[in-house]
């Protein structure tokens, strides 16, 4: 089953020396970071970062350059998890629900899962009355669903990338 486009082919490991893994880790702390001073911390010349930065785009290890956004600044004070079972009989759907699951407001990341799980689904909200209703109108009344377990988040922080 392919839940999502990357399952379909077989990804080749990319070796990294200390230009790209340093590349990477300032990329990490500040993506918008020019070339000029990320080629000047790696005391390498721009040119050289630049083919450097391509290098590791083309070959997949950077997807993209994203932004961060405090879900708590914009009225989402609330962060939970909930972890989804799919119904035996309803393997067939796992699919479907993933894409349902992603286009939900309030999804912020999906995670299709392997062990006593199938889903887990990270959801940033007002308050707990919209977990309530989140999973209620989402995943109960969803008949591909079998059980939910609901855990809410106290604090998230992004951990760094420990292979860098």
């Amino acid at each position: 089953m392919a839940i999502t486009q990357k399952n379909m082919h077989q990804v080749n490991p990319v070796e990294l020396d200390d230009i790209d893994r340093g590349l990477l880790r300032m990329l990490t702390e500040n993506a918008r970071r020019t070339n000029n001073s990320l080629a000047e911390e790696l005391g390498i010349a721009p040119s050289t970062c630049l083919a450097r930065l391509n290098a590791l785009r083309s070959a997949g290890v950077i997807r993209r350059f994203t932004l961060e956004i405090d879900p708590e600044v914009l009225g989402h004070a609330l962060e939970a998890l909930i972890f989804v079972k799919i119904r035996p009989g309803a393997r067939h759907l796992m699919s479907a629900f993933a894409e349902e699951m992603r286009a939900k407001p309030g999804v912020t990341q999906l995670f299709f899962l392997g062990g006593a799980d199938d889903f887990l689904i990270h959801v940033a909200v007002r308050d707990s009355k919209d977990v309530r209703q989140f999973v209620l109108d989402n995943l109960s009344a969803n008949p591909a669903v079998a059980t939910t377990q609901t855990s809410l988040v106290f604090e998230h922080s992004q951990g760094a990338v420990p292979w860098l």
